[in-house]
C-alpha cells in the first residue's frame, strides 16, 4: 500500500500552483510525499495519477449541514460525568450540564459534544440507563429552548445514541469506531447521521497498560480505513463519516507526538478529521504542569497545530480561548490585497 502525506503550509504569499488542503481557505500544499509501509519513497506511475491524488487531497470535506467547510470547527465538550479526566463533576447533573452547554454555545462553539460515560484511562463502563439519564435530558432541554447548534452524542452504545438522536442530537461520536456495540452501525445507517470513528487500542479500562505499534501513524491510518470500510459495508454513506486518530487512547507520549506530526496523512482517507487532544496528559508531561486546568496553553498550541494541518474539527474544553486563538490564526493566514 502507498501512503500520501501532503506537506501542509500556511505561509504567504501562496504560490499560484498551490492547492487548498482538504478545502481549507488557510492551509495549502504543493507537494506530496508518497511512501510504502517500510517508509520507502514511492513515486506515482504518471502525471495523471499525481493530478488525481492532488485533486483528492484538495477536495473539501463538509462535516454537518450549515457549517463552514473551509475553516476549523470548534467542538465544545460537555462531560456530564462525575469522573472525566479533566473536568469530572464540573458538568455533572442536569442543571450543571445544561448551564455548561449554554456557556459553550455562547462562547462560539460550532458543535457541542455531550457524553455521559467517562473514557479516561482505567474508567469502568456506565449502565445504559445512567448514561441516557445523564445526557438525553440535556439535549432535549437545549432543543426545547430553541438551541440550533449541532449536537453530538459521545457514546459507544446504540441505545444511548438512539435516545439522543430522538431528543435532537445530530451526530454520534463513537470512540470505539462501531466496534463496541454491534447495533451501532445499523442505527447510524438507518438514521443517516454523521458518525465519528475514533482509533483506540484496547478499552478505556485497559488502553494505557502497554500500548504498542509497528508504526503508530500507519497503524492508526490503516485501522481507520478498515473501520470506514466496515461502516460502508453496514450501509453508512461515506459522506457521513468523520475520523479521529484518538490521541491518548492507547498511546504513549511518543505515539501521540508521531500522530500529531503526521496529521496531514489522514486527509488521504477523504473524510473530515476530528482531533481531541485538549488538556490531555501528554501536554502536562511535556510542559511539566500537573493540573489539568494548567494545560490550557499547551492545548491551544496543539489546536493551532491542528488548524495548520487543515484538521476540520478540534474538540476542546476551553472554547473561549480556542475560538479567539483560531480567529487570530485565520487572520494571519488569510491572503490580503496589499
Amino acid at each position: 500500500m502507498i501512503y500520501y502525506l501532503p506537506r501542509a503550509r500556511t505561509d504567504l504569499p501562496r504560490p499560484p500552483q498551490a492547492s487548498p488542503l482538504a478545502g481549507s481557505a488557510h492551509v495549502w500544499f504543493d507537494s506530496v510525499s508518497a511512501f510504502d509501509r517500510d517508509r520507502r519513497e514511492a513515486g506515482s506511475a504518471n502525471t495523471a495519477q499525481e493530478a488525481d491524488i492532488a485533486e483528492a487531497l484538495a477536495r473539501p470535506r463538509p462535516t454537518l449541514p450549515g457549517l463552514p467547510a473551509d475553516r476549523p470547527l470548534v467542538m465544545g465538550i460537555v462531560n456530564a460525568t462525575p469522573d472525566s479526566f479533566s473536568d469530572g463533576g464540573r458538568a455533572f447533573g442536569f442543571d450543571a450540564a445544561l448551564a455548561h452547554a449554554r456557556a459553550l454555545i455562547g462562547a462560539g462553539a460550532d458543535i457541542i459534544d455531550i457524553g455521559g460515560e467517562s473514557t479516561r484511562p482505567g474508567a469502568d463502563d456506565v449502565p445504559l440507563a445512567e448514561e441516557i439519564a445523564r445526557t438525553v435530558p440535556v439535549i432535549a432541554a437545549l432543543r426545547g429552548e430553541g438551541a440550533t447548534v449541532p449536537i453530538s452524542i459521545d457514546t459507544r452504545n446504540a441505545a444511548v445514541a438512539e435516545a439522543a438522536l430522538d431528543a435532537g442530537a445530530d451526530m454520534v461520536n463513537d470512540v470505539s469506531a462501531l466496534a463496541h456495540d454491534v447495533a451501532m452501525a445499523g442505527l447510524i445507517a438507518t438514521r443517516g447521521v454523521p458518525v465519528c470513528l475514533m482509533h483506540a487500542q484496547g478499552t478505556p479500562k485497559t488502553m494505557q497498560l502497554d500500548p504498542r505499534y509497528d508504526d503508530v501513524l500507519l497503524d492508526v491510518f490503516d485501522h481507520l480505513a478498515d473501520r470506514m470500510a466496515h461502516a460502508r459495508a453496514a450501509g453508512i454513506d461515506r459522506a457521513r463519516l468523520i475520523v479521529d486518530p484518538g490521541i491518548g487512547f492507547g498511546k504513549t507520549l511518543a505515539h501521540n507526538l508521531a500522530l500529531l506530526q503526521g496529521l496531514a496523512l489522514f486527509h488521504a482517507l477523504g473524510v473530515p478529521v476530528l482531533l481531541g487532544a485538549s488538556r490531555k496528559r501528554f501536554i502536562g508531561t511535556i510542559s511539566a504542569v500537573d493540573s489539568e486546568a494548567g494545560r490550557v496553553p499547551g492545548s491551544l498550541a496543539v489546536a493551532l497545530h491542528a488548524a495548520a494541518q487543515a484538521i476540520q474539527i478540534i474538540r476542546v474544553h476551553d472554547v473561549v480561548e480556542t475560538v479567539q486563538a483560531l480567529a487570530l490564526w485565520r487572520a494571519m493566514t488569510t491572503r490580503g490585497e496589499g
